[in-house]
């Protein structure tokens, strides 16, 4: 069930969060809130995958 879950979100934050990787951010000079971004759709997908 909660592997369904972070699948789930793992959909809607391709859907709704902008992609860094497409824009070529540069991770040094990203802002907090764009590492925080980064972190939870790394989180997420992770869950989803393991």
């Amino acid at each position: 069930m909660e592997k369904s879950l972070f699948k789930i979100l793992a959909k809607i934050n391709k859907v709704v969060l902008p992609s860094f990787t497409k824009k070529r951010l540069d991770l040094a000079k990203a802002s907090k809130f764009q590492l925080a971004i980064i972190g939870w759709r790394y989180f997420v997908t992770t869950k989803a995958l393991g």
